[in-house]
């Protein structure tokens, strides 16, 4: 872990975009210690039971059918921001794109403008790029916007514990998703929480499972959590040559709506078919997400986590008052098709989207 190279590389960022990406990544790796993934035999076995009997036991009690992802993978802290900078990057394009368009309009004419200095008077020379005060401010902003981008890809791995990846928004539509395990950190926080490493695991595998299963069922999930993200980005920032209509409320309550129902049922449902103890790792793993010294708390709430953690509390309250009402396996009817998901209203109020979708 090297602080000084770390903000070397970041100052370095340069290219078209908005974010330099490599430096981003690489910044991220500079300020972090990767971890040991020295697995042991037993680790190793460990690790591939835990998958194998998550999708067992939550095939069974939620009644749904579901495939784990070919790839399943452990990683130390520098394979996660490999893998993850991508998805980073592919939400941020559509940013990136109107960004860069914006700057080429007001800053330069392209081909024809160059084309015209050759019938233009001396005297009277037409606009070859972007101004030099214009030029600086973009690669001060292009510089900050990686610093951040660095700060929340190292954040996010020293505290990541496990990831189901569905790949939205990736060029390949039918592209394997993936079930990342950080190892340094599961060990780290078992350490740290006082719990049994193992139990802690696998606990942590049922969660992912869990997500892998929800995606399962609902082979029409992504499509939709991609739409509403491109709808919300598209009016932040335009069509082509064209002013942002400004953020649409609609995609993003919707958005909202279906990521608090994602983490919400992953949560009960991890609970009721993980097959041991939990209620110790649930409490103490709660008391981490809001726990921590000051610069973590601030990086919590920088990166949006305090609502990550509002989104699993509603989600899982939604889906506890429905799995009591008419039994786990009803909660998964959320998932049969998009119109089954709550609204952001029915998520306070679960009878009325008992009495609505009636499962």
């Amino acid at each position: 872990m090297d602080i000084l190279r770390s903000v070397r590389t970041v100052a370095e960022a340069e290219g078209p975009g908005v974010v330099d990406w490599d430096r981003a990544a690489a910044a991220a790796k500079d300020a972090t210690d990767p971890g040991s993934i020295a697995l042991s035999d037993a680790e190793r076995a460990g690790y591939a039971a835990d998958v194998r009997d998550a999708r067992s036991r939550l095939a069974e009690v939620a009644g749904i059918e579901f495939d784990v992802p070919d790839t399943v993978e452990v990683q130390n802290r520098h394979h996660w921001i490999d893998a993850s900078v991508g998805t980073f990057r592919r939400v941020m394009d559509p940013i990136e794109a109107a960004a860069v368009g914006d700057g080429e309009e007001a800053g330069s004419v392209g081909n024809s403008g160059t084309d015209s200095l050759d019938v233009m008077p001396d005297s009277a020379p037409g606009p070859v790029g972007p101004a030099p005060g214009a030029a600086f401010a973009q690669d001060l902003s292009r510089v900050a916007n990686t610093g951040s981008m660095a700060f929340a890809l190292g954040f996010l791995a020293r505290n990541v514990l496990g990831q189901y990846d569905p790949l939205l928004l990736a060029d390949e539509p039918d592209a394997d998703h993936g079930l990342y395990f950080v190892h340094p950190n599961i060990v780290a926080v078992a350490s740290a929480l006082d719990v049994d490493y193992p139990r802690f695991r696998r606990w942590i595998a049922f969660h992912e499972v869990t997500h892998a299963a929800e995606f399962g069922a609902a082979p029409w999930l992504p499509e939709y959590l991609e739409s509403r993200v491109e709808r919300g980005v598209e009016g932040m920032v335009g069509g082509p040559g064209g002013a942002g209509r400004g953020l649409d409320p609609d995609a993003f309550a919707e958005l909202q709506a279906a990521m608090t129902a994602v983490e919400g049922y992953a949560e009960v449902l991890m609970d009721r078919a993980f097959d041991g103890e939990y209620a110790d790792l649930r409490r103490k793993l709660d008391e981490r997400r809001g726990g921590g010294g000051p610069v973590r708390r601030l990086a919590q709430r920088l990166l949006g986590l305090g609502l990550k953690r509002r989104q699993y509390e509603r989600g899982a309250a939604f889906f506890r008052h429905v799995a009591d009402a008419r039994g786990i396996e009803a909660a998964g009817a959320v998932w049969e098709r998009a119109e089954n998901l709550p609204t952001a209203a029915e998520i306070d109020d679960p009878e009325a989207w008992l009495v609505r979708v009636d499962p």
